[in-house]
């Protein structure tokens, strides 16, 4: 592959587009994990922020306050350059990226799944419990099923807010595409100056984000207004 690159289009641009597409997949790579981790994570958030225990819930809620409260370039360096300094310990720059994106995720996607759980109608849960039904069954059987119709959209949208947020991984070693591109954007080589560099890199960005917001879009429009439909006040 890197050898068609080069036949195609020559040195030192055949390098670079190869380079810059081979870390791409790292991008990649670590959105998805962040996305899953934080989800999952996120999950149990919201199951605590909607529960009725009032200490689940301001457990909840700090935590959402204070993942949301810190930049994403902070929680970077106190896991890649922090802890490790504190603690001594040399931690993989893929770990603490993992870890950074996975905790920045999972307070967001919490308040948005949250949001989606109180978007369904009271009258759905009173309904529920007008059946004889506790609390986690009328959530599970009755609420989430809407909820969820309501929260695909937006949590589609915010993959888009993961991906560019690995873009400042590079601060703590991370070896992805902005890592690579800013290498080369240095670089003393003719046919490498960051006003070709970058938009190059701004390019691929746009590849991987712009599909994912027109979907969030379609979602939004089919979801929601079935969503609208279904849902009624009166449950």
């Amino acid at each position: 592959m890197k050898q068609l690159f080069l036949d195609t289009l020559g040195q030192p641009f055949g390098i670079v587009i190869y380079q810059l597409l081979d870390a791409t997949q790292f991008t990649i790579y670590l959105s998805l994990i962040a996305f899953a981790g934080g989800g999952a994570i996120g999950l149990a958030v919201t199951a605590a922020r909607v529960a009725p225990s009032t200490l689940g819930r301001n457990l909840a809620s700090g935590y959402i306050w204070l993942f949301q409260s810190v930049p994403l370039l902070m929680l970077l360096f106190l896991f890649g350059l922090g802890l490790p300094k504190l603690l001594a310990i040399n931690i993989d720059p893929w770990l603490a990226a993992t870890g950074a994106l996975t905790l920045y995720a999972s307070a967001y996607l919490a308040e948005v799944w949250r949001g989606a759980v109180e978007a369904v109608p009271k009258g759905q849960w009173e309904s529920g419990y007008a059946l004889g039904l506790r609390f986690l069954p009328v959530a599970g059987l009755i609420v989430s099923p809407q909820a969820i119709r309501l929260a695909v959209a937006p949590t589609v949208g915010f993959m888009v807010q993961i991906i560019k947020g690995t873009s400042l991984a590079f601060i703590i070693g991370f070896h992805d595409l902005m890592a690579i591109g800013k290498r080369w954007a240095n670089a003393p080589v003719d046919g490498t100056e960051p006003f070709i560099i970058f938009p190059l890199m701004a390019f691929i960005y746009f590849g991987l984000c712009f599909p994912l917001s027109l979907w969030s879009r379609h979602l939004e429009h089919k979801l929601g207004s079935a969503s609208e439909k279904k849902v009624s006040p009166a449950g």
